[in-house]
């Protein structure tokens, strides 16, 4: 029997960044000076960043060799060309517009599909996407598999949209009304799992019966072809940008956040098949972003995506990344934390309402978990659960979520392998705080989005 050797990096280091080392009680005095919020932590503050992997990676030398070569021209210019050539290839469809982020995507396309009366249906809308539907005045739903909701259930594509509560969900509202079916590739709401060259199929001919814009949010697009590819037969002899291909060809739209599977640090795309809608996204684009071959973004960022987009698919990258995150997640599933399993392509979600099971849905677990994990090891992570998508009945009372979540979002080539050590060594001390039994109270919160800025207090 082959011997199993450690996960290594498929890079070596060139330069290097100090992290701050902090006290408990610092660490405790800044949490309550920021209303035990997490975002409004300065960066210094931080010592293991898992807040988000958005935009958070290291680039490549080869990105950074391109920026100093970067045409900023206006209009045209030559890192314009490349980058559009590459998405092109990418996605197959013929009008592709840059945006400084892919949340700037969501608001240029689904302010205009959306409005009052509108209906958006998605395996799961993460939260910029459902905050720019809501924000028209448009609804939108998940709808998940039942089954993909027992978070320990391994399942090989537990990211799957129900094609048949999406069938009776168009139904019942009319067809006239659905502004789109959005798929979210990986489905980063519900764990960073997976879904399948199936269901995606299955999900276009669903639009194709009812005559349904098909949108797919892929800014994981080559994690999720990294599972198909070891998951789903009949694709294991295909290459992960062949899956890719594949995969965003059958959508009608494709928004993507550069700042995930680009590896670039800020940019974003919008890329469509209809004529008119590219026409009437691109005024938009004009107005509120820039000109059409920048929108938002200097020429090192277009040279820098448009390289990133080649590597993503890299094998030993995929591999690396995949197995890493997997890493993280199945030894603190061994250590008895409650995890979702099995572990997604870019984070680990820890079930925070299971975790701390004495805490009331209503004082929030998640966020306390995610506060206890700053305060004693000075990780920061983020909520997933009633702060990010709770709503409010008509008596004020909350309307939880689904489940109580909190994720640990693994940067791009950023973190070694004894930095997730430590991460997994400060669970130790969370597991003895399992038996607390007061949360959290919101003290503010704005109307949208309200996990970025709210402000709490102990109860």
């Amino acid at each position: 029997m082959k011997k199993k050797r450690t996960l290594t990096e498929p890079f070596k280091i060139k330069m290097v960044e100090p992290l701050t080392i902090t006290t408990e009680e610092f660490r405790a005095k800044r949490l309550r000076e920021v209303g035990y919020n997490p975002f409004q932590l300065h960066s210094a503050d931080v010592f293991i960043d898992l807040l988000t992997d958005s935009g958070t990676g290291a680039m490549s030398d080869r990105q950074w060799a391109g920026m100093m070569m970067a045409d900023e021209s206006y209009a045209g210019a030559r890192s314009w060309l490349k980058l559009e050539e590459v998405v092109k290839e990418l996605t197959g469809m013929p009008h592709i517009l840059p945006t400084h982020q892919g949340r700037a995507a969501e608001r240029i396309l689904y302010g205009l599909l959306g409005g009052k009366g509108k209906l958006f249906i998605s395996n799961t809308h993460f939260d910029t996407t459902r905050a720019n539907i809501e924000f028209t005045g448009a609804e939108a739903i998940d709808l998940l598999p039942e089954e993909a909701h027992d978070l320990e259930r391994d399942l090989p594509f537990k990211g799957n949209l129900d094609i048949s509560k999406a069938r009776q969900a168009i139904v019942a509202r009319g067809a006239a009304n659905v502004a789109a079916v959005i798929m979210t590739i990986t489905n980063n709401s519900s764990g960073g799992q997976p879904v399948s060259i199936a269901n995606l199929r299955a999900a276009r001919a669903l639009c194709d019966e009812f005559k349904l814009l098909l949108v797919i949010d892929g800014c994981r697009v080559a994690e999720n072809s990294y599972f198909i590819k070891h998951r789903e037969p009949g694709f294991e002899n295909k290459t992960y940008e062949e899956i890719a291909r594949e995969t965003l060809r059958l959508g009608d739209a494709f928004i993507m956040s550069a700042k995930k599977d680009g590896l670039v640090n800020i940019g974003g795309l919008l890329a469509m098949k209809d004529d008119e809608l590219n026409r009437k996204c691109t005024n938009l684009l004009i107005i509120s972003e820039g000109f059409t071959t920048y929108g938002g973004l200097s020429g090192r960022d277009l040279e820098a995506m448009s390289i990133g987009l080649k590597e993503v698919f890299d094998p030993d990258y995929l591999h690396y990344r995949i197995k890493s995150t997997e890493y993280l997640g199945s030894h603190l599933k061994a250590k008895g934390i409650p995890v979702v399993w099995p572990i997604g392509g870019h984070a680990v979600y820890v079930d925070a309402g299971k975790l701390y099971s004495k805490i009331p849905t209503d004082q929030y677990p998640g966020q306390v978990l995610v506060c206890d994990l700053y305060t004693l090891g000075g990780i920061r992570c983020v909520e997933v659960g009633s702060v990010m998508f709770g709503a409010y009945d008509a008596n004020k009372k909350l309307i939880p979520a689904k489940h109580e979540l909190i994720r640990l979002a693994i940067p791009r080539r950023v973190y070694t392998q004894s930095h997730i050590d430590y991460v997994v060594d400060v669970f130790d001390d969370i597991l003895d705080r399992r038996d607390q039994t007061k949360g959290l109270r919101i003290s503010y919160e704005p109307p949208f989005l309200r996990h970025f800025t709210a402000q709490f207090e102990p109860v």
